[in-house]
C-alpha cells in the first residue's frame, strides 16, 4: 500500500520500521517541527524524523495541520492509507477522511477504556492487570473511532511506564502491519466503541509526581513505577527534591514488626535501604536521586547523605 505515516516520539518508530520492512511505499513522513532543546536551544529534531532521514524518506513537518497549504499537499500525495501514532495534533477531518482507507492510529490501550495522552502510565498508576493495543479507524473524536484490532499484554508486577511502552510499541507495530494487510485483503470487521464504557485520561506533566504519602502504600508504588522514567515521582528531603525510581510494599508480616510513624516519616534505615511510613502501609525505598545529583541505589545514596530515623519527607 501507498502510506502516509505520522507520528513524532519513540513509541512511533517501531510502527514506521515495520511498515518499511513489510514492503509497503512510505510516500512521505510526517512529524512534529524541530524544537529547540537545552541551554543551546539548538534545535533537536524528532525520533521519527531520524528514522526518515535514514530512509531518505520525503518529511513534512508542518506547524499546523489543519494548515490548507499542508492538506493540499497530502492530497497530492495520493496515498491509500495515513498511519496516525502519536503524530501530537489533532487532524481535521479534510485529512481523516482523504485516504480511501482512511486514517489509522496504533492505541496503547484497550479502547474504550483509556481515551487520550497517557493510557500507557495510568494502566501501571491504576494497577491494571491488562494494558494492550488497539488498532483504530480514526473519525473527529478523540480515539473513538471503530477498533479494528486488539491485543492484550498482561503487565508484570514490577512493570514500569517505561517497560510498558517499550512492550506495546512493539505490539502495535506488528499489529498495525496486520491490519494493513487485512485491510488491502477487505477482510478487516470494523467494531464501534462503547462509548458508556470509555475512560478519558489527560496528559500528565511533572507536578502529579509529587507524592502524598497519606496515600496507601500500595497506590504510592505503582505512581513510582507508573511515572518512571518520565515524569517521575518526587519528594523533598531537607528541602531538596528527591525523586524516587523504585520501591517495595513491605508485607503484613514485616510490618508488624515496625513502629507506628507519621506519613512521610522515615521509620528504619538499612544499608541497602530506607523505610517510610504511609497513610496505610510502608514503603522501602530502594532507588533515589537527589536534586543536582544521578541516579543511584538507596545504599550508595545513604552512604553519600546522612539520614536520621524519624524525619518526614516532604516541603
Amino acid at each position: 500500500m501507498r502510506v502516509v505515516f505520522m507520528g513524532t516520539p519513540d513509541f512511533s518508530v517501531g510502527t514506521l520500521k515495520a511498515i518499511i520492512e513489510a514492503g509497503h511505499e512510505v510516500a512521505a513522513v510526517v512529524t512534529q517541527p524541530d524544537k529547540p532543546k537545552g541551554r543551546s536551544k539548538a534545535l533537536v529534531c524528532s525520533p521519527v524524523k531520524e528514522e526518515a532521514m535514514s530512509h531518505e524518506l520525503r518529511i513534512l513537518q508542518p506547524q499546523r495541520a489543519r494548515d490548507e497549504e499542508f492538506i493540499q499537499e497530502l492530497k497530492a500525495i495520493n496515498a491509500d492509507v495515513f498511519v496516525v501514532v502519536a503524530f501530537g495534533q489533532i487532524l481535521p477531518s479534510s485529512i481523516i477522511n482523504m485516504p480511501p482507507y482512511g486514517c489509522i492510529n496504533v492505541h496503547a490501550s484497550l479502547l474504550p477504556k483509556y481515551r487520550g495522552a497517557s493510557p500507557i502510565q495510568w494502566a501501571v498508576i491504576d494497577g491494571c492487570e491488562y494494558s494492550g493495543v488497539t488498532i483504530m479507524k480514526m473519525d473527529e473524536g478523540i480515539d473513538t473511532g471503530d477498533i479494528l484490532k486488539t491485543e492484550e499484554v498482561k503487565l508484570n508486577p514490577k512493570e514500569t511506564g517505561g517497560s510498558l511502552f517499550e512492550r506495546l510499541s512493539d505490539v502495535g507495530a506488528r499489529l498495525l502491519v496486520e491490519t494493513l494487510e487485512e485491510l488491502e485483503a477487505g477482510t478487516v470487521v470494523p467494531v464501534p466503541q462503547n462509548d458508556a464504557e470509555s475512560t478519558y485520561v489527560k496528559m500528565l506533566d511533572k507536578s502529579f509526581g509529587k507524592m502524598d504519602f497519606n496515600e496507601d502504600a500500595v497506590k504510592i508504588e505503582r505512581l513510582i513505577r507508573g511515572l518512571n522514567p518520565w515524569p517521575s515521582a518526587f519528594t523533598f528531603i531537607n528541602g531538596k527534591m528527591l525523586k524516587v525510581w523504585d520501591a517495595d510494599v513491605i508485607s503484613d508480616d514485616s510490618a508488624c514488626q515496625l513502629r507506628d510513624g507519621e506519613p512521610g516519616e522515615v521509620v528504619e534505615i538499612d544499608k541497602e535501604s530506607f523505610t517510610v511510613a504511609c497513610g496505610n502501609g510502608y514503603l522501602i525505598i530502594k532507588e533515589v536521586q537527589l536534586e543536582g545529583k544521578k541516579r543511584m541505589d538507596s545504599g550508595s545514596f545513604l552512604r553519600g547523605n546522612h539520614l536520621d530515623e524519624g524525619i518526614v519527607l516532604g516541603e
